[in-house]
């Protein structure tokens, strides 16, 4: 039976296409198949940048003998964890509980019915460091499956049951949240704060690995917008700092890899993620709108650039990553040697670069080779410049990571919102330009018969239905452009889909009532053996988190019957895991931050004034770089059509106005930019 990933819309099935593995898409087929053969099936999940992911596809995919074994005795899927994370969520839970760990690959024995009975993650071509081959592991499920199979089969049901049980929720997870709530998650990510190198740790023992903590950055930006407090500000910025002068930064080309191997920043996991990017953007932006700092600005610029060269596709919408891998060998496209300096450079530039960059003769990587660092600024800008554009050219010649070009709706829209908060920030029209045709790319391609679908590639839709956490980052990616623009077509698209968010996704009580929880997948959606729910926020936030700040940013630009259901509705989803933001605040930071936004008011500022007045323009400028995050702005024609914001909202003597509220007070109107700034400093 042939491999049948060739025709897929994911760059990562379609990798494994030439395998001699006999690998089917995730389908109800596959399963009848292994229903029909009697035969377990084998799930291999990963995604296309994954370095692991690689290496066992060289050694073990690639190997007739290995596959040989499989075709024989398994039904073999290969699932995108990018292109259905709701298969990756369920396994990997699976994984988790029987190993302590998880990751990708990810490799799971699965009965025909999908229960799991054994999960792991790579196993190496032969055994090595007490893990067995793939081949020894191999060789132990047939014999398993073959002598004692009913015995596996009844584990496997079990161990489903157990996670079904696991999805309900956390005893006392749900409590009330209030300002002290938040001081004390501030309180808990300062013990867990590494106050030498930046960013949070699990133990002081094991500082590493460090992965940016986005979401958090976030929360305490706002916590200290609406505090002052001077800890929430030097976490932030001392954690930004070392993000961005260490090795986890493209100091050449501008975007951050996923991770750091190590406590200092230095050596990263090179894959770029389109996630990390443009949370990290956002993050950037509102620490560079709120301090000033150059250092901040420069970052989001270049991460912006990073965005719109490397990753944008050329129908509008950005590239899920960059590979950790170049020509096989993992971050060779960004390592340098002293004498591969001076091969570029000459002897004087290459010494001078040297010392600016952190490149020895030890390396800080392998053979060598050192990552690039910038711990402090050049001396000499114009030289930096000139050094930086002879590097970059040389860099071009080298073999480049590959680019898993698939457009995912959740990572789209999150970039998008981070383009137009970054555009309000820094004053810079093009990004809101760019985020205004990735999230028209969205509603066009990835809006099916009225129903929002996750992937597409080269403009054509994929089969896989969108799950939470692309409802909720496309609706808040309108309401940006909606504040950003002041149309109204952005929020009407935006109240459609939130509205159908709820419809399908909300968890309604046996009373009747909303729970003040969401599933991760529809209620429509293809039922898998649990109805996967995470409430963690992790390297994204979650969707429930994410959901939860679209309806309190929802409720603040729409007609007030509509914005009570929608802030009664995002106060339950922060009310029901309450008790989890002081105890995992690391794990917390979307939640933290809509509730931060929550407390703080948040803030509504409506501009009414004509199009091309340019004291309207000033006022919308000097609200959105001086409103709190969390707060709205929405400037236009006084009573606009669709924008309810700006109902009743009339000029003052003529002249463009701006109008401060707070829940149901609200300033008197504000028509000079230095009384609008100073009412929004109080």
């Amino acid at each position: 039976m042939a491999n049948r990933l060739a025709g897929s819309t994911s760059p990562y099935l379609r990798q494994h296409a030439d395998n001699p593995i006999d690998w089917q898409p995730w389908s109800t087929a596959a399963f009848a198949e292994a229903r029909r053969r009697e035969v377990p099936v084998l799930l291999s999940v990963g995604y296309a940048a994954c370095h692991w992911c690689h290496v066992m596809a060289h050694e073990s995919f690639s190997d007739p003998g290995v596959a040989a074994l499989v075709n024989e005795h398994f039904v073999a899927i290969k699932v995108d964890r990018e292109e259905r994370p709701d298969v990756d969520a369920v396994y990997m839970e699976a994984t988790q509980a029987m190993t302590g760990r998880g990751g990708w690959p990810m490799t799971c024995f699965l009965t025909a019915d999908g229960d799991p009975f054994h999960c792991g993650t790579y196993y190496p071509a032969r055994p090595y460091g007490g893990m067995p081959s793939f081949t020894q592991l191999l060789g132990a499920v047939v014999t398993a499956w073959n002598e004692d199979g009913e015995r596996v089969r009844t584990a496997a049901r079990s161990i489903t049951d157990r996670l079904g049980a696991a999805s309900l929720p956390a005893a006392g997870l749900a409590g009330g949240v209030d300002a002290d709530t938040l001081a004390g998650a501030v309180a808990a990510l300062t013990a867990d704060f590494d106050e030498h190198r930046g960013g949070f740790v699990s133990s002081r023992e094991h500082p590493a690995p460090k992965f940016p903590p986005s979401a958090v950055l976030e929360f305490l930006l706002r916590h200290h917008e609406r505090t002052g407090s001077s800890d929430a500000l030097a976490m932030t910025e001392i954690t930004a700092e070392a993000m961005a002068r260490g090795g986890m930064f493209d100091q050449l080309a501008g975007g951050f890899a996923r991770y750091s191997v190590d406590a200092t920043w230095t050596v990263p996991h090179f894959e770029k993620m389109l996630y990390d990017n443009a949370q990290l953007l956002r993050a950037y932006a509102h620490l560079a709108r709120l301090t000033g700092s150059e250092l901040a600005a420069r970052t989001t610029d270049m991460t912006a650039a990073f965005l719109l060269r490397d990753l944008r596709t050329p129908e509008g919408g950005f590239a899920s990553a960059l590979d950790a891998d170049a020509a096989g060998e993992e971050g060779s496209t960004y390592v340098w040697s002293p004498a591969e300096l001076a091969e570029v450079l000459g002897p004087d530039d290459a010494a001078w670069a040297a010392g600016l960059l952190g490149v020895t003769d030890e390396g800080t990587f392998e053979h060598g080779r050192s990552t690039l660092q910038m711990r402090t600024d050049p001396d000499d800008p114009g030289r930096w410049q000139a050094v930086r554009k002879s590097l970059l050219a040389a860099r071009a010649r080298r073999p480049q990571p590959e680019r898993d070009d698939k457009v995912v709706a959740a990572w789209n829209a999150l970039a998008a919102t981070a383009l137009v908060e970054a555009s309000a920030a820094l004053g810079r029209s093009e990004w809101l330009a760019a985020a205004r045709r990735a999230v028209a790319l969205l509603l066009r391609v990835h809006v099916v018969g009225g129903r929002l679908r996750r992937t597409s590639r080269d403009g054509v839709v994929g089969d896989a239905p969108a799950v939470l956490e692309d409802h909720a980052a496309l609706v808040d990616g309108l309401l940006a452009l909606h504040q950003a623009t002041g149309e109204a077509r952005w929020l009407a698209e935006a109240r459609t889909l939130l509205d159908t968010t709820l419809d399908h996704f909300a968890e309604i009580g046996e009373d009747g009532a909303f729970t003040g929880r969401f599933w991760d997948t529809a209620d429509d959606a293809e039922s898998l053996v649990t109805r996967p729910r995470e409430v963690t926020d992790g390297a994204t936030p979650c969707g429930s988190s994410l959901l939860a700040g679209a309806l309190l940013t929802a409720s603040l630009l729409v007609e007030p019957s509509a914005s009570a259901r929608y802030r009664e509705l995002a106060d339950a989803a922060v009310g029901a895991v309450g008790g989890l933001l002081t105890r995992h605040a690391r794990f917390a930071g979307g939640w933290l931050s809509v509730a931060e936004a929550a407390v703080h008011g948040p803030l509504q500022v409506a501009v009414a004034g004509s199009a091309g007045q340019v004291e309207r323009d000033r006022l919308a400028d000097t609200a959105r770089r001086h409103a709190p995050g969390g707060s709205v702005v929405v400037a236009g024609e006084p009573d606009a059509d669709g924008v309810p914001l700006l109902a009743d909202r009339s000029l003052v003597d003529g002249a463009p106005a701006a109008y401060v509220c707070r829940g149901f007070v609200c300033d008197r109107p504000r028509t000079a930019v230095d009384d609008l700034a100073a009412a929004l400093a109080r």
